[in-house]
């Protein structure tokens, strides 16, 4: 049975935000009842490892809380919390990791990762647990080379970013709303960043649906083979590109996005890649349609890997 990290502790009390922190675990519940995975507790990743990737002034300031717009700056409102939680949600992706490395395939039920740079946070996302767990199972001789394929609605510019410092990495990002210095660009002919050799982008016009997501997705991991073959897929599962979510300009249903992830898991199985992923993203105002998303993530798997 595919593994899945969660932990209560993964929601840190935000108040009235736009991210619905409830979700983890209504979908840890949703895929226990149903026998998609079992469900296990991630333990807390070690500051030292957060370091790998974070200058030592931001850890301080997600810690402390000061200086505050720096502690604030991936747009959530510091507390004591705050720093607990993303220890434990970047844990989670770390154990997924080392599940899947073992077991072909694992999940973690937490999300906030891709548009993390060094020095700073964006896009409720204050760690770059992508690159936090592959900098440390490299550094413990688990890998060599990573590849991150990231169908979150949004680019991954801090992915993006880190990658310039690290060629054992390749991301490629298909994506529905461009993401530049904390703002999104819902119309992604409004605003493009430059592609480098290891970081790969597919902008989806507004109104794309699923066959240009399959077509983007052949073209980007073919990309990713031909940079190099990954030891290991990081696989960030967005829930925003759904059709109803007020940020996404894109016409894909819940079908669509269960193609999408089905998609990803047949191919990593058929080269044999082992494959971790995360939730990610999903704002529709009605929280059990992005549990439905996250749930069919899990659906998708379960019919690749069994």
């Amino acid at each position: 049975m595919i593994t899945a990290y969660h932990h209560a502790g993964f929601a840190a009390p935000l108040g009235d935000h736009v991210m619905p922190m409830g979700k983890f675990q209504l979908v840890a519940d949703a895929v226990e009842a149903a026998g998609l995975a079992r469900v296990e507790a991630p333990a807390p990743i070690a500051a030292g490892d957060l370091r790998r990737v974070h200058t030592e002034a931001y850890v301080t300031a997600v810690r402390t809380g000061e200086p505050r717009p720096l502690a604030e700056s991936q747009k959530f409102p510091w507390s004591a919390a705050l720093y607990p939680s993303v220890l434990l949600t970047n844990g989670g992706l770390l154990a997924a990791a080392r599940r899947a490395l073992a077991d072909g395939v694992a999940a973690a039920l937490a999300s906030g990762f891709h548009h993390a740079h060094a020095d700073h946070g964006e896009g409720f996302c204050t760690f770059n647990g992508l690159v936090v767990a592959a900098d440390t199972l490299r550094g413990a001789g688990a890998l060599e080379r990573v590849g991150v394929l990231d169908l979150d609605l949004h680019y991954g510019n801090g992915t993006a970013s880190l990658c310039a410092e690290r060629p054992y990495l390749f991301n490629c990002s298909i994506y529905g709303n461009d993401y530049h210095r904390n703002q999104p660009f819902k119309d992604v002919s409004v605003k493009r960043h430059d592609d480098g050799p290891n970081h790969r982008s597919y902008a989806l016009p507004n109104g794309s649906g699923r066959a240009a997501v399959l077509e983007a997705l052949e073209e980007g991991t073919a990309e990713l083979l031909a940079w190099g073959r990954p030891d290991l897929v990081l696989y960030q599962a967005g829930a925003d590109p759904y059709r109803e979510d007020p940020y996404s300009p894109l016409a894909l249903d819940h079908d669509d996005l269960r193609e999408r992830d089905r998609w990803v898991f047949a191919w990593a199985q058929r080269h044999g890649l082992p494959v971790a992923w995360v939730l990610a993203g999903g704002y529709t105002p009605d929280v059990a349609k992005v549990v439905r998303v996250h749930v069919g993530t899990f659906e998708a798997a379960r019919a690749v890997f069994g």
